[in-house]
């Protein structure tokens, strides 16, 4: 893709948040772009730094890695893990320099074994809880009655980790709406409960960008809108 290609892109997809906020009734700015990588090179990171886009999400830590190595050189490059995160590969993710945020912790396992490789070299991670919201199998997450309680053991046993908020995925063939709404009041109960600010809702992709942001996204995952066809 030519970097005027990737440039008219970044401003549609911009463009298409703003307005869906405008329509929600909120600041054409009170919803981030994290532009999802996955599967495409280095080249395409980088062309997108250069128009401006700072915010970068990947699914799998091999990949992060290798694109973060190579990528080094730009400052102010943020990096995201989106995918489901396995123990053994905590320290590898820990590894990575410009790692902004988790998206995915989901277990209270999850939570100690980044709390003890934090502690160990010495760092903090800002997180989100993942919800399994639409309850399908090929979907991760924490069932949402346990939410709670996930942030509960956060916030006493693992000090190195901070809690900025949610994160969920949309159903694959049903309406988006009443999903997202749900997973909007618990964030909304977690903020009463636990006096958090919980700054963050991570909730959107391309297909149901929209429904996200008419919920309270504050943060939404574009890939193919922003890069094309994945590889």
């Amino acid at each position: 893709m030519s970097g005027d290609e990737l440039g008219e892109r970044l401003q549609a997809v911009q463009r298409q948040i703003a307005a869906a906020a405008v329509r929600a009734g909120r600041a054409p700015t009170a919803v981030q772009l994290l532009a999802v990588s996955k599967t495409h090179p280095p080249a395409a990171v980088r062309a997108a730094y250069a128009l401006g886009q700072r915010n970068f999400g990947e699914n799998r830590v091999q990949e992060l890695v290798g694109k973060a190595a190579q990528l080094g050189d730009l400052p102010d490059l943020r990096w995201h893990m989106i995918g489901s995160l396995q123990t053994n590969k905590v320290a590898e993710l820990l590894g990575v320099p410009g790692l902004a945020l988790l998206h995915s912790l989901d277990r209270v396992r999850l939570a100690d074994e980044l709390q003890r490789e934090l502690a160990r070299r010495g760092g903090s991670l800002d997180v989100l809880l993942q919800v399994h919201a639409t309850g399908e199998p090929s979907k991760h997450g924490c069932p949402p009655a346990q939410v709670g309680e996930l942030l509960a053991h956060v916030r006493s046993r693992c000090p190195r980790l901070r809690v900025q908020g949610l994160m969920a995925m949309g159903p694959l063939a049903a309406a988006p709406e009443p999903v997202f709404a749900a997973v909007a009041t618990l964030l909304a109960e977690l903020r009463a409960h636990s006096g958090q600010p919980l700054p963050i809702l991570s909730l959107g992709m391309s297909g149901d960008l929209d429904a996200a942001i008419a919920a309270g996204s504050t943060l939404v995952r574009l890939g193919t809108a922003v890069f094309g066809t994945r590889s």
